[in-house]
This record gives C-alpha cells, structure tokens and sequence, in this order.
C-alpha cells in the first residue's frame, strides 16, 4: 500500500482490506476511493516508505528491496512507454490474472483444501486465496515477495499432474531475520539442518514424509551450479561425509542437496524449499498457533523452551524453540528431535485443514503473505500461478494417509565416541523402494486394497519347469547390455534356456514388465519367481512369436532393473523397526 495514499503500509492488515459484500454474499478487496497509487504493499527500501523507481527489481537475499509506486493499470493493459512490464523478481505475470477486483469467497466449505495451496513439511505452509478472484495488483504483490534459486538441472523439471510428484524440503541453521541472532551456528552458510522428502502418491490418495537425519554419513556427488553471472562452475563431491553438508559448505546450494537424496534414495526430485528460522515463527503465527502435547515437563536451556507437562498452542518465538529442542526429549539427539518435529508437522497440517483456517479470510490472508515471504524456491515453482498447480495437487490426500517416517539407521561402527549415523540395512532400501513404487506406508482407499489384491493373486497358482519357460528379453531403459547379462544368467544359471534376446524396447519403461497370455500364466508364475518380480510387474495380455515362430511371452527390462540375480520385488509392508507416525494422530512428546 502506498505510504501517501492510507498511511504506512506497515500499519495496515492485508486483511482488513477484504469486505464481505451483503448483496452478493462474496468477499471483495476494497481499495481506497483516492487509489491513484498501488493500493498494495510492495517491497520497501531501507527507509520504509514506497520507493520510487523504474521497474524497480527485488535484489537477492540480505539485499534491501526496492519497490515503485505508480498508478495503478488495469490487468492486461499495456505499460507506458519505457516502463518495465514488472517490479518482479523475475520476468512472467501470472495467465491467469483476475480482471478485476471483486472475487469469490477464498474457501468455502465444499472446495475444502482444493481452492488453496495447503503445504507443510517443516518448511511450507503457503495459502493461495481463492482460484483467481484475487486482485491483479494482489498478484503482483506475492509474486514480488518470492525468492528463487536455480535447481541445475538437480531437478524433473517440473511436477505432473498424472505421475507421483517428489518435494525437497530444507530447513538451515543459517541466522537471517531479526531476533535470531541467539540460535544455530554464528558462521554457519546454512546447513541442510532439517530435510524432509515429501512424496505424494500418483493416484493422490497417500503421502510420505521421509526425515533424513543430518547426522547421516552419505556420498556427496559433484554438483553443477549456476552462478550469479550465469557460469557453470562444478562443486567438486565429497565422499563419506555428513548429509547436512550437502548444502551451504563450498558454496553448495539446494540443488547439490537435490542430487545428494537422489543418490542415496534413487528418488528424482520435482521441486526444493528452503527455510530458515523465521519460517517457523511466521508461518505458526499466522495459522493461529500450532496444538503441542507433553508428556512430561521440558526446560531446555539450549533451545529455550520452558513448557510444563500437558497441552498447549505455540507460534513465533516458542514454536520455533519447539522444533529446534533436542536435548531434553527422548534420548536426546537429532533422532529424538525429528520425532518431536513429525508430530509438530502433523498437528500444523490439522490445523492447516481444519475450518477454523480455511473459513477465515484473515488468516488465508496471513498464510499467504508469510509463506511468500518465508521460502526459497526452485525457479520453476516461482510464481504464485505455479505454486497454485502445485498446492491443488498437494492439498488432495487426507491426513490420515500422511505419514512420518525417519530413514532407518544405527550409530556409526567406525566411530568410538558416537557422533554420526549409517544407514541400516536392509531396511533403508526396503523403505527407499516402497516410496520409489508409491506404495503407501498406511492403508488406503478400497480400489487401492483390490488392485493390490488383483497384484498378489497373479503369483498364486502352479509354476511350470523352468525348462519350459519361453520368454523375448527387451532392453526398456536399463543399462546397455542388460539384456544379455540376463539372458545368460537365465539360460546358464536357472535352466531357462528357451529364452532370447530381442534387442531394445520401442518405448523406455520406468519398471520392469513381464507381458504374457492366459495360457502362459504358469510360465510367468515361474520367471516371476526367478527374477523376482512382483504381481504389479506381470501384466496379463498376448503373447508374441520368438525366432523360432513359437509363442512366447515379453520381458522388458526398465530403468529399476539393477542386475541379472537383483529382485525386483517391492516390499508390501515398512520394515517393523522403521519409525513412523500418521498426520491424524495427536501424540505427546516424551
């Protein structure tokens, strides 16, 4: 809001600006009658009123922001001559720009959660008001508070609508904001302190949460990263280190971080955002608080969080302290605090669905304003129309079907003075390859029970002689030579000598396939025992002729595939030591 037009916009609530009109029942965004200048914050300089300035652009983070107070246009309509089209951190308006001023009610009762972008894993919790009745200049306002960092080709490029969509969430220990100057480390660049890989199931009935421990001794790859003058320059990998190095340490940004959880997962991510401490004191006080339970009393000097047994609501300063408190739960560690963290998420994403948020336009209003302002993302989702896509996607599971579940691990063995952790195996990979096949670590919908069912009842029945067994192998998007290695291993090894090779695929396949007709399922009974394939693998359909003009049955091997010998079955159930809470359960921390 212009400083001269209403008085200093630091005074005013974006919210108040938001009037509910007795005639048509709807809430519109009431500007001043003398609105000749931007009735809508924008960026400040350093002496807080509306700079002025031609296409005045946001700078880079711990830059002063510069803004422009111009009259206002109506949406579509040209700028003047030698006027920059956008005071936006980057180029773009979004398409679909509300015309005019007036818009629908931002949620209402029976678009619950699909009219607003609905996010948290830690680092999110951005609304979207209404699907495009927001004012134009509103607009231009959120897309000016959001900060973007490129993700080096880390990334998918982009998440879709018709496939499992795979978010990095970032928490650093880097000091920014006033008031932090007490917390993380004084020199820190930022680590990679809190990370959470938020994993939405294609069919959008489940999600997953995975929190990685920083603690974790992984492989940190090389990663090409673009600089501020636009160069390429390669982060050179480390071997055997810490997980929270993977961001900040020899200028390694979040897509180094990106890189790193795809090696170690073999999960592709779609998307990074970043936080730091601030993000929880705004964010939890914007949504009206956050409902905690403890079970016993916590004063933790380090953290400072001075809670007595029971429940309570926290935001700002306290719900931070919360998060960050390690010492005086469980046993003591960063293992204990990302426990206490998953239950602190899930109560958020409560509240967040709750209709004490989604009817209230003051708070959608906060949400929106904090969560812009709190975030660094991928430049791909920069813009509030992209981060709308996103959060209509997001917003669809029931939280019941979201759960916490913490990369499984055990102390170092190379260490005497326990520090770090190793992964534990196997049931890291076990739980790594449920979340890569989308299988959900909570029960879901009935179809998704029968169609496992439908899976399962494919490996029943008897099995012919592997001598007996006639199968094409196809390349599908494994690695050159797979083909031939698992010929070989067939014909030598298992007695599956009516076996060839076919070449390559006409069509890469992320999983392995086993295609067969009716009267070769006992055939495929027994390959699928072999290679170790799962029911989803088999696909019931025709067979094709072989060299030898005889029927037989196609295996195409996809980019799963990671050996001749290597199973592909996916685990049906999470491993019974791994760690994991449901969003919908309300639990206290010990």
């Amino acid at each position: 809001m212009d400083a001269q037009g209403r008085g200093r916009a630091d005074d005013i609530d974006p919210a108040d600006q938001w009037v509910l009109n007795p005639n048509t029942g709807e809430y519109e965004l009431r500007l001043a009658p003398s609105a000749a200048q931007s009735s809508v914050p924008g960026p400040r300089g350093s002496s807080g009123r509306a700079t002025a300035g031609k296409g005045g652009t946001a700078g880079k983070a711990g830059a002063a922001r510069t803004g422009r107070s111009a009259p206002a246009r109506r949406p579509g309509a040209a700028a003047p001559d030698g006027e920059a089209p956008s005071a936006r951190r980057r180029t773009g308006a979004p398409a679909d720009a509300a015309a005019g001023r007036r818009g629908r009610r931002p949620v209402q009762k029976k678009a619950k959660g699909k009219k607003v972008l609905m996010w948290t894993g830690g680092t999110l919790a951005f609304v979207l008001i209404g699907a495009s009745g927001a004012a134009y200049l509103y607009y231009e306002h959120l897309n000016n508070n959001i900060t973007s960092v490129s993700d080096d080709g880390a990334g998918t490029g982009g998440f879709s609508k018709d496939r499992a969509i795979n978010i990095l969430l970032i928490g650093t220990d880097k000091r920014t904001g006033k008031g932090n100057e007490g917390y993380g480390d004084k020199n820190s660049a930022g680590h990679a302190d809190t990370t959470l890989v938020l994993h939405v199931s294609k069919d959008r009935s489940n999600a997953t949460v995975l929190s990685i421990p920083r603690d974790l001794i992984t492989d940190i790859p090389d990663c090409p990263t673009t600089q501020e003058d636009g160069s390429e320059k390669v982060i050179p990998g480390k071997q055997r280190t810490r997980f929270n190095n993977s961001l900040g340490q020899e200028e390694r940004t979040p897509s180094c971080t990106m890189r790193t959880i795809t090696e170690l997962t073999g999960l592709k991510m779609d998307h990074f955002m970043v936080a730091d401490f601030n993000a929880v004191k705004t964010l939890t006080s914007a949504v009206g608080g956050v409902d905690v339970c403890l079970a016993k009393d916590i004063k933790d000097p380090d953290s400072k969080l001075d809670l007595p047994k029971g429940e309570h609501t926290i935001e700002g300063e306290e719900a931070l302290a919360f998060v960050r408190t390690r010492h005086s739960v469980g046993f003591g560690g960063d293992l204990s605090r990302i426990e206490l963290q998953q239950q602190f998420l899930g109560s958020m994403m409560r509240k967040l669905k709750s209709n004490d948020t989604l009817t209230s336009p003051s708070k959608m209003i906060k949400l929106a304003e904090a969560g812009t302002k709190a975030l660094t993302v991928d430049s791909q989702i920069s813009t509030i129309k992209k981060l709308a896509d996103l959060g209509a996607e997001l917003g669809k599971f029931d939280t019941k079907n979201l759960t916490f579940a913490t990369v499984p691990v055990v102390d170092n063995p190379a260490e005497q003075v326990k520090a770090t952790v190793v992964l534990k195996e196997p049931q890291a990979q076990q739980l790594f390859a449920m979340v890569r096949d989308d299988v959900s670590l909570t029960e879901v919908k009935q179809e998704k029970k029968k169609e496992k069912a439908a899976e399962a009842a494919r490996l029943k029945g008897t099995k012919a002689p592997a001598s007996e067994v006639r199968v094409r192998i196809l390349n599908g998007g494994a690695v050159a030579g797979s083909a031939q290695e698992t010929l070989s291993w067939l014909q030598v090894q298992e007695g599956v000598t009516k076996s060839e090779n076919a070449g390559n695929a006409e069509q890469p396949l992320a999983k392995t396939t086993l295609e067969y007709a009716p009267d070769q399922a006992d055939q495929a009974r027994r390959l699928a025992a072999v290679m170790g394939l799962s029911g989803a693998a088999m696909k019931p359909g025709k067979s094709v002729t072989n060299s030898q003009g005889v029927p037989a049955m196609t295996l195409t091997l996809g980019k799963d595939f990671e050996g001749a010998g290597v199973p592909l079955t996916t685990p049906a159930k999470v491993p019974e030591d791994v760690q994991k809470a449901t969003a919908d359960k309300v639990e206290c921390a010990k």
